[in-house]
């Protein structure tokens, strides 16, 4: 089987995209996705995502981890695959479609792409930490030197000790200057850090807010690929109109010859 495939990257977090409107991607064969996000013998991402399309809005996104299985929200995939779409010429400038966590709208300027987010409503308190849902699962809590903070060893750690088999994505934080944090993340499904994780910086963001670590419901993330925004609104503890902003881009088309 010969499958035709577009490498897009969002501020590093990277992803094979196929054009899965036709269906005659094989979805239920976890070793083939496997193999295309591996990189020694396949294509090599973060992720994979099928665009497919949907009755009732511009087109429906179909998320999987590295291993293989279909996951829950990626906000990076979500912006990623915004700027494919308008590539494809499903759309232009402004968007609805469905992910598995419900509908998203966005914009893209230039390989600009705002991505609204869930609202969040729920932040749970732990022992140095905050827990809350982004579409994604996430742990954040603050750090001190983050830059030369073992993200993989303690992400995992607390991946598995703290939330099992199921897991949790885990971001660590700090302050970097006012409204300015710089994070990492250790996610599940890839089992290793990434360069970045939009979810997480979504998460982050919130938390830091709820936590009075800023004021400002315009903040900016520091991740290792690159910097993102997030705004959002805040009223009696709901957080909405959240958006997550930063580029998104295709690096390279190509077609990969599968026998799995």
């Amino acid at each position: 089987m010969d499958i035709t495939f577009y490498k897009y990257q969002g501020t590093g977090n990277d992803f094979v995209m196929i054009d899965n409107r036709d269906l005659k991607f094989p979805k239920d064969n976890t070793k083939l996705v496997a193999f295309l996000c591996d990189r020694r013998f396949g294509v090599g991402a973060d992720g994979l995502i099928l665009l497919e399309k949907d009755t009732a809005v511009d087109f429906k996104m179909v998320y999987y981890n590295s291993d293989g299985n279909e996951s829950t929200m990626c906000g990076n995939g979500g912006r990623c695959i915004v700027a494919f779409a308008e590539f494809l010429n499903v759309f232009k400038k402004e968007t609805t479609f469905n992910a598995v966590d419900g509908l998203h709208n966005a914009i893209i300027e230039g390989s600009l792409v705002s991505l609204q987010m869930l609202d969040v409503d729920e932040i749970k308190t732990k022992p140095n930490a905050m827990f809350l849902n982004t579409g994604s699962p996430h742990h954040v809590q603050e750090v001190v030197n983050l830059s030369e903070f073992r993200v993989k060893e303690e992400g995992k750690k607390l991946r598995y000790g703290l939330y099992g088999e199921a897991g949790s994505n885990i971001n660590f934080v700090e302050s970097v200057k006012e409204n300015v944090f710089a994070v990492r993340t250790y996610e599940r499904g890839v089992e290793d850090e990434t360069l970045s994780c939009g979810t997480g910086v979504t998460a982050a963001a919130i938390a830091m807010h709820k936590s009075g670590k800023v004021k400002s419901n315009h903040v900016f993330i520091n991740v290792l690929g690159g910097n993102l925004e997030v705004k959002f609104s805040v009223n009696d503890a709901m957080y909405s109109d959240v958006f997550l902003i930063g580029d998104a881009k295709q690096v390279y088309k190509g077609e990969i010859v599968c026998n799995i």
